[in-house]
């Protein structure tokens, strides 16, 4: 089984209680920076633009990070939404 993969920005202010919550929950994870390498960015752009979870954060005019994208292809967007993982 592959690691879940989290999309993040470093200056985003969700990112840190993101990834706090994931490391207090045990989850190893994948790391992507979308603001540190265009292969990165094309990668999450990529994945936002033809994932509906996503959509609710385009309509509002967010980025959509961080986003935790599992094996099955769920995306996690919601720091509350992390603990049903465990």
């Amino acid at each position: 089984m592959s690691k879940p993969v989290l999309f993040f920005a470093k200056w985003c202010p969700d990112t840190y209680p993101f990834v706090d919550e994931l490391k207090k929950l045990g989850i190893e994870y994948e790391e992507v920076e979308i603001t540190e390498t265009p292969v990165g960015y094309k990668q999450f752009l990529k994945l936002r633009d033809r994932h509906s979870a996503f959509d609710h954060a385009k309509q509002n005019g967010y980025i959509g990070v961080p986003a935790l994208l599992l094996e099955n292809d769920e995306i996690i967007l919601d720091l509350a939404e992390l603990g049903k993982l465990v």
